[in-house]
């Protein structure tokens, strides 16, 4: 058996005078149906797995599942309408467990690392109902899959023979797992799975020999997976596959030279063709679009001209429109639309007047409808919604009352056409808050940590 210590990196946003949760930090939440999934600590059980409705009355407590310690259920997944999860019980270390949203059906599947040691599930993926995953069973840290049983949680390949191929980026492309490996002998390339040991073959090795093309960003555009990667003379550029090796290619060399640090990111699939981030190093990071040839990959908007970047950020798809922030050096950092083409892509409302960056985060969308956060200079950073005109953009309500207090509400749920999210205010600390796209509506669904502690 073999050991390794994973040490996991996160980055928040920081808005000025915010404060920052205490505790175990993590907010993971799923929903099923008109329920919402989530971490909570009432301040008696620890960190531990709740649900809610959206009232009162309906958010409780669903397991106790680490006694005398918290669980901290994380990586939640819907799947058939059951949850999926990682928690730790303080007996077998961090395990695979669901539930059905009863405390008699909410339980471990199966301790892949028998005993204390954690197999530490990741890498969560849906595919054609079943769970797969990356977990350690002994075998070093390789691929699994599950269909919710213990019989049917099993190793699918032990890709890097005494070592951990750490699979990562898992994603289901039309029914087929591609996903990021290590074998020993490629470096870090991209492979897929049919979920047969059989079917779990390198697509291409990418950087030839032992360097490490580290594919990232993987989406799926009807059918064809997108993403980035290094090949040891471009830097990290766009790349496509259709699942063979000769289909395996770089779409174009956006960037010239072998820029490390400079690549394509924010890949998403609009209306069938790709929107991502792309810096060609004399526009500065702008908008780009891909239809997948080397021709129809090209700079779609130069929002902040010359060789600035716009820098577009937190993409979020509402029906046939993408929603993200840029800057275009005249408002700040503000709310963007686009359609995929460059007449419909615009600035939606300058939220804090001027060159100041209202900076919206946390975009969601809810029955057409996006909320956000953003601060306008006048309320602090506190909930807003808009319909993708300047007219129906507006701000909703000060939850943390005062131009320079900060409810940063973020972790934002569609529950059944209403808005469920965290929020912050001196008197409460951080709780659960919904929002029916009114001010009035806007309001704490229940105090879970009584008093000014954080839930």
């Amino acid at each position: 058996m073999r050991f390794c210590c994973v040490v996991v990196f996160i980055m928040s946003l920081v808005v000025a005078d915010a404060p920052k949760a205490q505790g175990y930090e993590h907010f993971y939440g799923a929903t099923i149906g008109d329920t919402l999934y989530f971490t909570a600590n009432d301040g008696v059980h620890g960190y531990e797995l709740y649900k809610t409705d959206g009232t009162e009355e309906g958010t409780v407590l669903v397991k106790n599942i680490g006694v005398g310690t918290s669980s901290k259920p994380e990586l939640f997944i819907n799947i058939n309408n059951i949850l999926f999860f990682r928690a730790d019980d303080g007996v077998h270390g961090y395990e695979l467990y669901r539930s059905d949203g009863t405390a008699e059906g909410t339980y471990m599947v199966k301790d892949i690392f028998p005993g204390k040691e954690k197999s530490y599930p990741r890498s969560f993926a849906n595919v054609n109902g079943v769970l797969y995953f990356a977990a350690d069973g002994g075998y070093g840290t390789e691929l699994y899959k599950s269909d919710g049983t213990a019989e049917g949680t099993v190793l699918v390949k032990d890709i890097f023979h005494g070592g951990h191929s750490s699979p990562f980026m898992l994603t289901n492309v039309n029914g087929t797992l591609f996903f990021r490996a290590e074998d020993g002998i490629h470096g870090t390339e991209l492979y897929k799975s049919d979920g047969t040991a059989e079917g779990t073959v390198l697509v291409k090795d990418i950087f030839v020999g032992q360097g490490r093309s580290e594919p990232r960003s993987f989406t799926n555009v009807d059918g064809t997976l997108y993403f980035t990667a290094k090949n040891g003379r471009d830097g990290r550029e766009l790349y496509k596959s259709d699942g063979t090796a000769n289909g395996t290619t770089m779409v174009a060399d956006i960037t010239p030279g072998n820029n490390w640090d400079v690549y394509p990111d924010q890949l998403t699939n609009v209306n069938g063709k790709l929107l991502f981030r792309a810096n060609d190093l004399v526009n500065g990071a702008e908008l780009y679009v891909s239809d997948g040839t080397a021709s129809g990959t090209r700079m779609l908007l130069d929002i902040y001209p010359g060789s600035k970047n716009s820098y577009p950020n937190y993409f979020k798809m509402v029906g046939k429109t993408l929603y993200f922030t840029a800057r275009d050096g005249v408002h700040g950092t503000e709310l963007y639309r686009t359609d995929g083409t460059a007449k419909n892509t615009m600035m939606v409302k300058d939220i804090y007047p001027g060159i100041e960056s209202s900076r919206p985060y946390s975009i969601t969308n809810v029955n057409g409808d996006v909320f956000f956060r953003a601060n306008d200079g006048i309320h602090g950073s506190e909930i807003h919604k808009s319909s993708g005109t300047k007219a129906g953009t507006i701000f909703l309500k000060d939850i943390f009352e005062g131009q320079f207090n900060h409810s940063n509400p973020k972790n934002m749920f569609n529950v059944g056409g209403v808005l469920l999210f965290k929020a912050w205010t001196k008197k409460l600390g951080w709780e659960l808050y919904k929002s029916d796209g009114t001010a009035a509506g806007t309001v704490l669904v229940k105090d879970i940590h009584s008093g000014a502690g954080s839930s």
